[in-house]
């Protein structure tokens, strides 16, 4: 369920700081040995930047389908692209497989996707940091 907030600059901001210690950890671990870490680590990234970037803009998402949810309301926004959304849920689905099935993300998934992420987590980024201001 998506509700209105009062926007909150300094709560994103702050979800940025986390976003860069998670992108730190992610590329200092060996993605080859450990591809179910990094790539949930990759989907945490994208989750907190998509919650971010629509709490600056006064929205949140909350309850059981609140991580898609907050994927799919990115759609709102045009520089996010209809293929950068399927992935984002993509990845959200192998996430939570991983999290609550314990089944492990193979390493061809991440070796094939993680240019694609990887890009994703720039352009999210980007957009967060021209909405605060930094």
């Amino acid at each position: 369920m998506i509700i209105k907030v009062t926007p909150d600059r300094e709560r994103a901001k702050s979800m940025l700081n986390m976003v860069i210690d998670r992108k730190n950890f992610v590329s200092s671990i060996d993605s080859q040995k450990f591809p179910t870490i990094a790539a949930e680590n990759y989907y945490e990234i994208i989750k907190e930047l998509a919650a971010a970037i629509l709490l600056l803009n006064g929205v949140k998402a909350m309850g059981e389908s609140a991580h898609k949810e907050t994927i799919d309301a990115l759609s709102e926004y045009k520089e996010v692209e209809e293929w950068e959304l399927k992935l984002m849920n993509d990845l959200r689905i192998k996430r939570n497989e991983s999290s609550y099935e314990g089944k492990q993300i193979n390493i061809s998934y991440l070796e094939n996707k993680k240019e694609k992420i990887i890009k994703i987590i720039e352009k999210l980024e980007n957009l967060l940091r021209k909405g605060i201001g930094v």
